[in-house]
């Protein structure tokens, strides 16, 4: 094994190994400046599990940055980890982003034990509800045993009371047996503050920039080459050594980056190559709140190469439509909220240029040239597959003051129509665990700072934010009670229950239909067709050979007409739904398909 550190801050560097010292040298390559490399001797002693850490010009031991184990959790020194040393049992040729569909999943809050192994048990599940990849939420290590992982400070390594490095590699080759893919939420635009100490090593932070959480990544000032690295180095690292088959990108609208070559376009060519190398159909997953058609664009049409990013508009707007809500953000959506989702069902962005009230300026640009996406010649077909679709993440729950899910306040009629939309959408689907049988268990946000001073900010923060909005103190869960996190744990006894049973084989049914129908997955962008009736709240998705129907009416029954009819009903929430001469009868609060 060899230790090497970056710390062009540093005169002196000693790696701290099992104990003993062992005085580190300058590398003389002019390309490898402010690196520092052991000797044979200091690798020679190296095992699996040995503790270690460097110290700088004589100070405290402090852990590697990249450090793949962190036995003792953020702050604490590093083990050595050998990745050949795990048998993997499945082998796995990769599945991509074009016909995916995603499952978003919280490691610590799946399972009230929250582990990895415990997650495993509950793969079975997943393979027979139908869905093809699961997007585990955040795992590298961060402050406590319990928290949703965005604060995390070694992007090398792998939450220990999770697992740690062998617990996501049983996972993810669990995984792959089951016939699904594993793609992994990182965090590249900031590190938490507890047990940091990059800045001791080097310049990954900059005031040149500022974020939500602080400094910013230091992504195009001096030093930034090798911070790039940095990043980039964990991500493939991550791909390679866990066979991971993808990456979601947290908030790539927080990294600031004025360098011709944006970090995500230097990302997503190291991933391409990769895929290239393995074999394997490696892909990206952005999260960015601009609505820029350059984070999908290729990067020969100088844009950043990312494979696929969310689509909040589609969430907003189907939100509001389902909820009625109309507060902050969803008020742009709400004057027409089924035009509003018509428009992200077709085309993508429901803000693509247009004036955002809620922002008071334009946002946006349409994902392909010509007036509202209509595309011009020699540009590619965008496939619509590039967006990701859904009606709840982790975000969309966890950042209400209660965690509450939509199936706490609406029915599950209304359930059935907002899956309905989402899996049979020509853009690639996600739920959020336990949306499948719609859980009412709450997502709270929660964290265990073992600072209490920190503990105490994030406390008085959260109440801060909501006492803006009308909450009480005291209403607002206290993210440092453990009842909080526990809370938030899945009820594996509700799919049992009813309404939970049907609104489970409902879903079940959506996702056989979509796999029976690939054309469905296979879209470019804008191919779809959406009729609608604003008043009286229903609203068919043309989408390939399928026609997806909901009507959102409380107390109205829709009829439906079709110009060229279909040729058959093929399921429907409501038994009563019928479908004769060119009409659909559909019932109040209830979804159908159509073929």
């Amino acid at each position: 094994m060899l230790f090497e550190v970056w710390a062009p801050l540093a005169d002196r560097v000693t790696l701290l190994l099992e104990g003993s010292e062992h005085p580190m040298s300058r590398d003389g390559a002019p390309e490898r400046a402010g690196w520092w490399t052991a000797g044979a001797e200091a690798a020679a002693a190296a095992r699996p599990g040995a503790r270690y850490g460097f110290a700088l010009d004589g100070g405290p031991p402090l852990p590697d940055p990249r450090a793949r184990r962190l036995p003792d959790g953020p702050g604490g020194l590093g083990a050595v980890v050998d990745h050949d040393a795990y048998a993997w049992r499945h082998p796995w040729r990769g599945a991509p982003l074009a016909g995916a569909v995603l499952y978003e999943l919280h490691v610590g809050t799946f399972t009230a034990d929250g582990t990895f192994d415990a997650a495993r048990e509950r793969l079975p599940h997943l393979a027979e509800l139908g869905v093809t990849h699961v997007e585990l939420m955040p795992v590298s290590p961060f402050p406590g045993r319990h928290g949703w992982g965005y604060d995390g400070v070694a992007p090398w390594a792998v939450h220990e009371p999770y697992g740690g490095p062998d617990g996501l590699k049983r996972f993810v080759d669990a995984a792959h047996g089951a016939g699904l893919g594993v793609v992994l939420d990182v965090v590249h635009n900031h590190l938490g503050p507890y047990g940091n100490h990059l800045p001791a090593f080097g310049p990954y932070f900059t005031d040149r920039h500022r974020t939500p959480w602080g400094d910013a990544v230091n992504l195009d000032g001096p030093g930034s080459d090798e911070v790039r690295a940095y990043l980039t180095g964990s991500a493939l690292a991550f791909l390679d050594d866990y066979r991971l088959d993808g990456l979601r990108l947290d908030a790539v609208h927080a990294l600031a980056d004025t360098r011709a070559e944006h970090f995500l376009a230097q990302l997503s060519a190291a991933v391409d190559r990769l895929a290239a190398r393995t074999g394997r159909p490696l892909f990206l997953v952005a999260e960015s709140d601009l609505n820029d058609p350059r984070t999908t664009a290729p990067r020969a049409l100088h844009g950043h190469g990312v494979h696929g990013q969310w689509n909040d508009d589609f969430h907003h707007a189907l939100h509001t439509a389902v909820t009625g809500e109309s507060h902050g953000y969803y008020a742009d959506f709400a004057t027409a909220p089924l035009g509003a989702l018509a428009t992200t069902l077709a085309g993508g962005f429901f803000h693509d240029g247009t004036y955002s009230s809620f922002r008071g300026r334009r946002h946006g640009a349409p994902l392909t040239p010509g007036p509202r996406g209509a595309g011009l010649p020699g540009v590619p077909v965008i496939g619509a597959h590039r967006l990701v679709a859904y009606a709840q993440n982790h975000d969309q729950i966890g950042n209400r003051a209660l965690g509450d899910r939509v199936a706490a306040t609406h029915s599950p009629g209304l359930l059935a129509c907002a899956a309905a939309l989402v899996l049979l959408s020509p853009q690639t689907p996600m739920l959020f665990m336990g949306e499948e049988w719609g859980a009412r268990t709450p997502w709270r946000y929660f964290t265990d700072h073992p600072d209490p001073v920190l503990a105490e900010a994030v406390r008085t923060g959260r109440r801060r934010e909501f006492a803006d909005h009308g909450w009480a103190a005291e209403d607002v869960p206290d993210p440092q009670d453990p009842a909080t996190r526990d809370a938030s744990c899945l009820d594996w006894a509700e799919p049992e229950r009813p309404p939970h049973r049907a609104l489970l084989a409902w879903h079940r049914t959506l996702l056989a239909l979509r796999r029976a129908h690939p054309a469905q997955a296979h879209a470019a962008l804008g191919e779809a067709r959406v009729t609608y009736d604003e008043s009286a709240r229903w609203l068919v998705l043309h989408n390939g050979p399928l026609h997806t129907a909901v009507n959102l009416s409380p107390d109205r029954t829709a009829e439906i007409p079709f110009p060229h009819p279909p040729t058959e009903l093929l399921t429907a929430w409501a038994p009563s739904a019928t479908h004769y001469d060119g009409v659909l009868t559909l019932p109040p609060e209830s979804a159908a398909v159509l073929r």
